[in-house]
């Protein structure tokens, strides 16, 4: 594929199929799900090579698009993968084909829009996934916050208004600290250097003072907290678990949690290591009780999606407990307990939504 816009490929496709999909008349819902499953059974089979074609071992990123986007920033369309982002992207194609096969008989109303808002969101993770800039990283992650509200608000159930609002704001929250902290790390190295830009790789090689990654880190780790969701940010999961449909409670559990551990391992940590080693002994302790809470909070659950939900606390409890060892041993069994949770708990929806 050597000189194919590859990756960017992968973000545009669900995107232009959930255009196309607005596009058809309301009342084509055979023709809708058609669609809506080639789009993302294409998407699936576009992002598979990533897995043969990727060579492990070596340092960097691979295959690598880096395009003008908004100079006068400093910003560049940059997206690329390593061997965590291989497996991420290729858990998100999975997990949204089998979400829109599932969904197949279970929603019968605006069909046209769910299955849009689906591949929108799919597009917003993998862009997540993939991106190399920071801006163009914050965009796809405020973006995917769109779709997911109209999956638990339109079609989700007797209290969606409610857990939609709360999903929304718990995530604004974080994303607004967020923020802050990456428009002081674009000014802050602009200051240093004279140079704009949003570039990871430049944001991995900055100085920073001891205070300023104490600070900084905080920022991030509240954020991607909110969104993993750790202890004690938890409790808008449980919620939005029992109201979305079917397939947003797949994509929810096995793909958007993961967004905040990855969070941890590209952004937090790579950036602010001397913070990170003060902080994980707090990130252990949280992930422990998230841990022992969410066990228990299962034990008096009777509503199996809410069960998933505290189950899924506990779970990425024991992701953050080993990206706080700080260790490679540490850092690779959270890699592998983040995908294993996502094919497991998407596997689970899909059987029961069937």
């Amino acid at each position: 594929m050597t000189g194919f816009p590859w990756l960017t490929s992968l973000v545009l496709l669900p995107l232009a199929g959930a255009v196309a999909l607005m596009l058809m008349p309301p009342a084509a819902d055979r023709a809708v799900r058609r669609w809506a499953t080639f789009v993302s059974l294409a998407e699936l089979g576009l992002s598979l090579p990533l897995w043969w074609r990727y060579t492990p071992g070596i340092a960097g990123w691979q295959f690598e698009e880096n395009r003008a986007w908004l100079p006068s920033l400093g910003s560049s369309w940059h997206l690329g993968v390593d061997g965590i982002g291989v497996l991420l992207v290729l858990l998100t194609t999975v997990i949204t084909a089998l979400a829109v096969i599932g969904a197949w008989s279970s929603v019968e109303k605006r069909q046209r829009e769910f299955y849009a808002s689906i591949l929108a969101l799919e597009a917003g993770m993998i862009g997540t996934f993939l991106a190399l800039d920071l801006l163009v990283f914050y965009v796809f992650w405020e973006a995917m916050l769109i779709p997911m509200y109209l999956l638990i608000g339109v079609w989700g159930g007797p209290r969606r208004v409610y857990a939609a609002i709360k999903f929304f704001l718990y995530t604004m929250a974080g994303s607004v600290l967020m923020l802050v902290a990456i428009l002081w790390l674009y000014f802050h190295h602009k200051a240093l250097t004279g140079n704009a830009t949003f570039a990871l790789d430049a944001f991995y090689a900055m100085p920073l003072t001891a205070p300023q990654q104490l600070w900084l880190f905080l920022a991030f780790a509240v954020a991607f907290a909110i969104k993993v969701p750790m202890f004690p940010f938890h409790t808008w999961l449980p919620d939005a678990h029992v109201e979305a449909p079917t397939a947003g409670s797949v994509i929810l559990a096995a793909i958007l949690l993961k967004l905040g551990t990855y969070g941890f391992v590209r952004i937090a940590i790579p950036f602010l290591p001397q913070a990170a080693v003060k902080w994980a002994p707090a990130i252990a302790v949280l992930a422990v009780i998230g841990i022992i809470y969410g066990a228990l909070g299962c034990l008096a659950q009777t509503d199996m999606k809410r069960l998933i939900a505290f189950s899924s606390v506990a779970h990425m409890g024991f992701v953050m407990l080993g990206i706080a060892t700080l260790t490679d041993f540490g850092l690779n069994a959270a890699i592998f307990g983040m995908v294993a949770h996502g094919l497991i708990t998407g596997m689970l929806f899909f059987i029961a939504g069937s």
